[in-house]
């Protein structure tokens, strides 16, 4: 049919319907079809999945385009549920149904005796209803308690006294989520979870169409559009695809991380809730959004983080707004009308990286926290090596060239810098022109870096030589205090011997 929306919605019975040129299509050719024309058109239906141009989506579009039902296999926040649900986009905008059918069956293809038996009195004038595109997506998490009379159906008992019908009436059926998804995409999220009796019981739904409730051998050809999600970890860890359902689906899709980091970046920026507030009053610099993403990589690399269960992208998502957060509390705090983020405002993060990371033993053992900071140092760390600037850990003292070691030497006269995230902005950056040379040191090297970002690499090559163990730096409830590396040293060993 080629009307309008407008001019469909007027149509209200199965005659008017008729007399439009209306003819029955299965959803699987209906998103084939539309997902061809959107390819011609050039039109992005996956609006907001980046990263995945070259890898996942030319899978996917070939499995739509087979008619296939689908498995996504990845790990956790690898936009697989999301997938799913911008796949109603291939959907017609409205479609009909039999008013008072129960799985609102198409009106030239009844499948329930019920239906059929409505249209041969009603005939022409049966009545028909329309549902949005958006009513066509039916999303369950498998766990382990979930039914086959969640899924499939069960008897009634209710319906039955109120019918005043015996048990072997089909009209006693109460129907499941899946029946009532027919015409529908359905979505089963971690399929692995879902009991192997279960899973059995999706065995002729996917392939015949047959739905067994309690003796019922009701022949039920239902038309959905099924899209399971996986994780690679419920393989081994809580349950795993039984072999006949794994054959029965037609394609299993692999998803994946971001492959750099600029792809990471705009994903982060398009889904952080950021306020209209934070975006006027402040600025974080690029740089500090790529060490963001980089914490991540090194996450996903760390012997500390157990790599089966993956580093969600949700991690730097919070991460990044705990940062904005983190800057509009020091605006609150000083009266400032602004201010541009900082290496130290990253102690913010830390909540957002703890609560997104499994440990292994080994990292239980470290501490949570230990470990996120051990992440930011290491982050640090690579970022800085990704610069012009020269190698800090092959700096040697006998370098007297080096405007590094006389920075260090600086401190091992007894000066100290402490940089807070409740500092002032004039303070902040006071704090790192003390240090005679260091902002000179990275002009040198960063000739094309803004001011601001100065500071922040001024502040990351102390942090670097504090983790090249050049410098000390020592955390408190306030802050950071860079100092020289021998004398904190020497301060210790003379507070032990004070107390012995």
């Amino acid at each position: 049919m080629q009307n309008t929306s407008t001019e469909l919605l007027k149509i209200k019975t199965l005659g008017e319907l008729k007399a439009a040129g209306y003819r029955p299509k299965s959803i699987k050719d209906e998103i084939h079809d539309n997902l061809i024309k959107a390819l011609r058109e050039q039109r992005n239906v996956f609006e907001g999945i980046h990263g995945y141009e070259h890898t996942v989506l030319p899978q996917l579009y070939r499995a739509l385009l087979s008619r296939h039902n689908i498995n996504l296999l990845g790990l956790r926040g690898q936009a697989k549920t999301r997938l799913a649900r911008l796949m109603t986009r291939l959907l017609d905008e409205y479609t009909p149904y039999i008013a008072t059918s129960e799985l609102r069956e198409d009106p030239l293809n009844p499948i329930t005796n019920l239906s059929r038996q409505l249209i041969a009195e009603a005939g022409d004038d049966t009545p028909i209803a329309w549902m949005h595109c958006s009513e066509r997506y039916f999303e369950k998490l498998a766990t382990p308690d979930v039914t086959i009379a969640d899924l499939i159906g069960d008897i009634d008992p209710i319906k039955a006294a109120n019918l005043r019908l015996p048990y072997t009436d089909e009209r006693v059926i109460h129907y499941g989520m899946i029946p009532r998804a027919h015409r529908s995409i359905f979505v089963i999220n971690e399929l692995p979870d879902l009991q192997a009796r279960i899973q059995v019981a999706l065995f002729n739904i996917l392939e015949e169409g047959d739905v067994q409730i309690r003796g019922f051998n009701i022949r039920l050809p239902l038309d959905i559009q099924f899209v399971f999600t996986a994780n690679p970890e419920d393989y081994t860890q809580r349950g795993s695809i039984v072999t006949p359902l794994k054959d029965r689906i037609g394609s299993q899709i692999l998803t994946h991380y971001p492959l750099d980091i600029e792809i990471s970046k705009r994903i982060t920026i398009q889904e952080a809730h950021i306020t209209d507030f934070q975006r006027h009053n402040v600025t974080v610099l690029p740089v500090a959004s790529t060490l963001l993403e980089q914490i991540a990589v090194e996450a996903r690399r760390s012997e500390y983080v157990d790599a089966k269960s993956g580093v969600s992208a949700r991690l730097t998502i919070s991460a990044l707004e705990n940062l904005y957060s983190t800057c509009e509390l020091r605006i609150i705090q000083t009266g400032q009308s602004s201010t541009t983020s900082r290496l130290v405002d990253f102690e913010g993060v830390i909540p957002a990286i703890t609560g997104k990371v499994e440990l292994v033993y080994e990292g239980e053992k470290e501490g949570a926290e230990i470990v996120a900071e051990n992440l930011i140092s290491t982050a640090v760390k690579t970022l800085l090596k990704s610069t012009p600037l020269p190698a800090l850990d092959k700096l040697k003292a006998t370098d007297e060239v080096n405007p590094l070691n006389k920075i260090i030497r600086w401190f091992g006269r007894g000066n100290e810098v402490f940089l807070s995230t409740h500092q002032r902005e004039e303070e902040y950056r006071s704090q790192l022109e003390s240090v005679p040379g260091l902002l000179d040191y990275v002009r040198t090297y960063l000739k094309e870096t803004p001011p601001a970002e100065l500071y922040f690499y001024a502040e990351m090559l102390l942090w670097a030589l504090s983790e090249y163990n050049k410098l000390n730096r020592e955390p408190d409830i306030r802050g950071y205090t860079f100092s020289d590396l021998y004398s904190n040293f020497l301060k210790t060993s003379a507070n032990d011997l004070d107390e012995s």
